[in-house]
């Protein structure tokens, strides 16, 4: 019933603000709407609504805050359970996150002592390797050496017994000169004596 009143009351305003047909049709609309809001039935409808609010007020305050109150046990409520969730929540991925960053430092720990590992023993093998790599460039130019210095030795003999032989045949020849030419000087000289007793 307030419901077709209040819709009454606004199609009546609207059409009397929307009306564009003069002073006429407004006086006209103007005296039917007081002819109804002074209507018996009209007014006994006005006083029912009154009345009806005035005893339905508290009624509905009390509604009210009792869903209020409601409302906010219910917000607390979920607020709360919202908060042990995400509480919850949090301390599972923290638990999760640091399970997983110690797996992953343990992980690089044994990954490093791995390469730790192996980068020793490549480089002991390589240490090995270039030892025995130097030893035995060591011993080939040691080796090398020996036999340059036995070829020196072998060739400074040589050229030692060469140049005594050498020696010897200069000292050879010299005397056989010098002898040849000392019986030159004695066949000249014995030829100057005989050459000198026939003119005597």
């Amino acid at each position: 019933m307030k419901r077709k009143l209040l819709l009454l009351t606004g199609l009546g305003i609207g059409y009397v603000l929307g009306a564009r047909a003069g002073r006429e049709k407004y006086d006209r609309i103007a005296a039917t709407a007081t002819h109804y809001w002074r209507d018996p039935r009209v007014a006994k409808v006005r006083d029912d609504v009154e009345i009806y609010a005035r005893t339905q007020a508290p009624i509905i305050r009390d509604r009210a805050e009792t869903v209020a109150k409601d409302v906010a046990t219910k917000t607390a409520a979920t607020a709360k359970d919202i908060a042990d969730k995400t509480s919850a929540t949090a301390k599972d991925v923290a638990t999760k996150t640091s399970a997983t960053a110690k797996d992953i430092a343990d992980k690089t720990s044994a990954t490093a002592k791995d390469i730790a590992g192996k980068t020793t023993a490549t480089a002991t093998a390589i240490a090995d390797k270039t030892s025995a790599t130097a030893k035995d460039v060591a011993d080939r130019v040691s080796g090398a050496a020996d036999d340059v210095k036995g070829q020196v030795e072998k060739t400074a003999a040589d050229l030692k017994d060469r140049g005594e032989e050498a020696v010897e045949r200069a000292t050879l020849s010299v005397g056989e000169a010098r002898d040849r030419a000392l019986e030159l000087d004695d066949d000249d000289d014995d030829d100057e004596l005989e050459g000198t007793a026939p003119k005597n």
